[in-house]
């Protein structure tokens, strides 16, 4: 029985994201903890949590059943463009430079090993 978890508006580019959800696609949920535990880009902290709260959400569907017995998995990991902000940056001769900060939403869904 798989679990979600959501992170929804987070405040980077999706692209930074995505490249921490490759590494961690498909890995053990222990090893991917501990690999975005000492991973150095900045989203590997929120993605952390998420994992974490993914994998809770596992263990009560499944009458608190422990995670690590049940050798869980990251089935999937998805990252979707979030809402875009616009601002205005001033450049020269009066024209106005536009600064889109991106956000994203986070997907994670774990399951054991099939």
């Amino acid at each position: 029985m798989e679990a979600v978890a959501k992170l929804n508006n987070y405040p980077t580019g999706p692209r930074k994201v995505r490249l921490l959800a490759d590494v961690v696609r498909g890995m053990q949920v222990e090893k991917a903890l501990a690999i975005l535990e000492h991973h150095p880009q900045h989203a590997a902290v929120p993605l952390g949590k998420l994992l974490k709260s993914a994998i809770n959400n596992w263990e009560q569907k499944n009458s608190g059943q422990s995670a690590a017995d049940a050798g869980l998995v990251v089935k999937t990991v998805f990252v979707d463009g979030g809402r875009v902000l616009k601002r205005m940056r001033p450049a020269p001769q009066g024209r106005g430079y536009r600064v889109r900060k991106r956000s994203n939403h986070v997907t994670i869904i774990v399951d054991t090993k099939a």
